[in-house]
């Protein structure tokens, strides 16, 4: 015991531990805290390095005024310079299609406009919600002709051949691919917008901003703090880095050479990857990997509004791991199977922070392994059953630099939260920290499992969220109400 012990490197010279059996289990423990938090200790001061270094980018943009978001001084709608096709998958989602549509037709009123939504056949439900919407020109409903649910990017290829067979049918070809979802609530300014971008962009990604829900302050609120500080923070960075920028599936549009080059390197029809639970994110990063040119907007309307995709994100503790679960597989592990670590050392740098979900779960774990831990060891202290073991003093400087990296980060998640939602969102997200972390942990097992099973010939498949509730819906009976359904999610 006092050989292992010592060879540690945590223990001050000349400390001798117990040998009697008695006493060799809760000597373990002891030990096992040690390691715990040398592994915690390291992994989380490198990720507060990591963040400094955004943050410092950040904040010398801030004093530069590039990264405050640009008001908008005309946010009426402008004719398009070419067909935007708006591809909008759909399974199970009868609740809410119908007022993402009606809403999507009614904000964005441009004639080259063209709404595809994709039903699967034996999803009769979402295609009765639809039927009714078929008066407008500008929308397709495009049945797929196999039994759902497949995977989104299988449902994204078969809407993407039917834009193909209208052009082939009209003689003209779409400017740009745009994706959403069908919970989705778009902004008037954003089809505008995103179509004069892609006059100098290949790519184009709006910020995304969940709403808060009433009936779930904790498990839905966590998603506000996160794309919060990730859409104002992360993302305005890695734009001014002209790193290659992921794509959130929604609120963002391709340009047609941006698809085309996409074909060409996946060498087949379908832009999309049907085996990759996050193709979105992987044909974002596509973008740049095959010479585009990729662009975040962020941009406030003339009320000050953010410009942005609004949508209600699962508000309860499962329908949220299961989808932090499909996030985390699909960009942690197929992204690393199946993009690798190829590009610029800026492009390998951001990647690595996109994958670093199973590493963080797994440092959050032996963090909250030690919250347990310790008060037990402390007592086996007291009592004289464990002798103390002194970490060194390279140990607590780290341990001291952790938690003041700890509440700056608390302090710039109140800030990034409190500018975008208000004062009582902003405090309520510095209670919200462990949500998130709980949330992190049980999605990253979940994940490592599913990435397991899917290695040893396992099928991957749509772990599609269901959705009950539109914005469109809220706004509609007034601010605070039907909310409390929200939480089933």
């Amino acid at each position: 015991m006092h050989h292992v012990a010592a060879s540690s490197g945590h223990v001050k010279r000349g400390q001798e531990l117990p040998t009697s059996p008695s006493y060799s289990a809760f000597q373990w423990l002891a030990l096992v805290e040690h390691e715990l938090l040398l592994f915690a200790a390291v992994w989380f001061a490198i990720g507060a390095i990591d963040e400094f270094v955004i943050d410092g980018l950040w904040l010398w943009l801030r004093g530069k005024k590039a990264a405050k978001a640009v008001k908008l001084k005309d946010d009426l709608p402008q004719e398009l310079k070419g067909i935007a096709a708006v591809i909008v998958p759909a399974w199970r989602e009868s609740a809410v299609i119908g007022a993402m549509v009606s809403h999507c037709l009614a904000s964005w009123p441009q004639r080259d406009l063209r709404l595809y939504v994709g039903v699967y056949r034996n999803d009769q439900p979402t295609l009765a919600a639809l039927t009714v919407l078929a008066n407008d020109p500008r929308l397709r409903v495009v049945l797929h002709d196999r039994d759902g649910p497949t995977t989104k990017a299988d449902c994204l290829n078969r809407l993407y051949r039917a834009i193909c067979e209208d052009e082939h049918r009209t003689g003209r070809r779409a400017r740009s691919l745009i994706l959403h979802d069908a919970e989705d609530m778009v902004h008037p300014a954003a089809l505008g917008l995103m179509d004069r971008t892609l006059d100098h962009a290949d790519f184009v990604q709006l910020p995304v901003r969940p709403e808060p829900q009433a009936g779930s302050r904790w498990i839905a609120g966590h998603y506000c703090d996160e794309f919060a500080e990730a859409h104002a923070r992360d993302m305005v960075v890695r734009n001014w880095l002209s790193a290659g920028l992921p794509s959130s599936g929604v609120g963002c549009a391709f340009s047609r050479g941006a698809i085309d080059r996409i074909l060409e390197r996946r060498g087949g029809r379908d832009p999309f990857a049907a085996e990759c639970l996050t193709e979105d994110y992987e044909a974002g990063l596509l973008v740049s990997e095959t010479g585009g040119k990729s662009c975040f907007l962020r941009v406030r309307d003339r009320d000050g509004a953010i410009v942005a995709t609004r949508e209600f994100f699962p508000g309860t503790l499962t329908a949220s791991v299961r989808q932090k679960t499909r996030w985390l597989h699909g960009i942690a592990f197929q992204g690393w199977d199946r993009l690798g670590w190829s590009g610029r050392g800026l492009d390998v740098w951001m990647r690595l922070r996109d994958r670093r979900g199973a590493l963080v779960a797994l440092v959050l774990t032996a963090a909250y392994l030690l919250i347990v831990l310790s008060p037990i060891v402390r007592i086996g202290e007291a009592v004289g059953a464990i002798t103390p073991l002194v970490p060194d003093p390279w140990v607590k400087a780290l341990l001291l630099f952790n938690l003041a990296s700890f509440f700056w980060r608390l302090s710039l998640r109140f800030c990034f939260t409190a500018h975008e939602y208000g004062l009582a969102e902003g405090i309520r997200a510095i209670f919200r920290f462990p949500v998130g972390n709980v949330i992190s942990i049980m999605a990253g097992r979940r994940a490592f499992m599913a990435y397991l099973r899917v290695l040893f010939g396992g099928k991957v498949q749509w772990d599609h969220t269901v959705h009950l509730v539109h914005p469109v819906h809220v706004m509609a009976l007034g601010t605070g109400q039907s909310t409390a359904r929200l939480a089933r999610q």
